[in-house]
């Protein structure tokens, strides 16, 4: 990640209607569906892979004791600082844990950075154990690739199609995949599509810009992390066919 965008990043983690509206969706999704898979929340030893400056870090203790990796060495310094001392400089690949050893991990928008993210989901994998699970998060759709993916240094984005074929690789057996941030799709991908016309025509934007720069009125941010993370409330007992996201949950099977 650019410097700047990551000083950005983490200075709006805790206000912009992105982050907040993810937590407020990602994290219950969850649990709803570790509670359908007989998991009982509260207990669990819980990764937070590629964790940033560590702000799923806090809302995740609802799941058990959470440790997060990062590989970058400033955001763990960041994340220190800020008194989140349960976390390492470490790589996805491999991953400094024993096998078998962790019964949640954690990669909130962190595979798109990574070049080889069936290797990343294969470690994720081996460090869980039998009937562990897996959850992630994505950017969807590779035709809204644009300067903000550039920004963030992200190699790709994805389709639900690929995100399934890539945790089966690992060795992993979907139990929950679906697009996310829906309600909102009908005005970012125009938006997305329409700044990546402007910037081809005409040039592009500074470097270190990206969507989170443009600023939200704050009754307007509010409501946008209501509507984002209201989405729950359907997604328990259904997956959405589009979206500007995906999440998924993988289980590592059973040993026979």
């Amino acid at each position: 990640m650019d410097r700047a965008a990551f000083a950005l990043f983490a200075k709006l983690e805790q206000q912009h209607w992105w982050f907040r509206g993810r937590r407020g969706l990602y994290l219950p999704l969850l649990e709803h569906v570790l509670r359908r898979q007989g998991v009982t929340p509260g207990q669990l030893t819980v990764a937070d892979l590629g964790c940033g400056v560590g702000g799923f870090l806090a809302p995740m203790q609802r799941f058990g004791r959470v440790i997060g990796l990062e590989l970058d060495e400033p955001a763990v310094a960041f994340a220190h600082e800020r008194g989140r001392s349960a976390m390492a400089v470490a790589a996805c690949d491999p991953l400094p844990l024993a096998d078998a050893s962790i019964d949640l991990a954690t990669l909130w928008d962190v595979l798109e950075h990574t070049p080889d993210d069936t290797a990343v989901l294969r470690e994720a994998a081996r460090v869980l154990r039998p009937g562990g699970h897996l959850a992630l998060s994505v950017p969807a759709y590779q035709f809204l690739f644009a300067h903000n993916d550039e920004v963030a240094h992200h190699y790709r984005r994805y389709t639900r199609g690929a995100v399934l074929r890539r945790l089966r690789a690992a060795g992993l057996e979907p139990v929950k995949a679906t697009y996310v941030n829906v309600t909102l799709s009908p005005l970012i991908i125009p938006a997305v599509l329409a700044l990546k016309l402007k910037q081809r025509l005409l040039c592009r934007g500074h470097e270190g810009a990206n969507n989170l720069t443009v600023r939200t009125p704050r009754v307007a941010n509010a409501l946008l992390a209501r509507v984002f993370a209201a989405e729950r409330a359907l997604l328990k007992h259904v997956s959405a066919p589009f979206g500007h996201s995906i999440l998924a949950v993988a289980r590592r099977p059973r040993e026979r």
